[in-house]
């Protein structure tokens, strides 16, 4: 059953990564099927993707001068876990 749950992962802009001082934030959040296309929203709306794989969001966040951006998932599929007593 977890194994075609779909993931959910942030898309988180770093602004000098690499130094002490580095910063980063969540601009985008996105769900991808299992077998299936990747879901991507800005956190202002604006931007609504449907792409082929979660790491083409990437491109639509990166590219500024200082600017990286990286994916944050939020749990690994198989770490969802049903309390019986909830599920009847």
């Amino acid at each position: 059953m977890l194994d075609t749950a779909p993931r959910l992962f942030a898309v988180v802009q770093v602004c000098d990564e690499g130094l002490a001082d580095a910063d980063g934030w969540v601009v985008a959040w996105g769900l991808v099927e299992c077998d299936g296309p990747t879901y991507v929203i800005s956190l202002d709306g604006r931007a609504r993707m449907t792409l082929a794989s979660p790491e083409r969001a990437l491109r639509h966040f990166a590219g500024r001068p200082g600017i990286t951006a990286r994916l944050v998932w939020l749990a690994q599929p198989d770490a969802a876990a049903m309390d019986r007593a909830e599920a009847a």
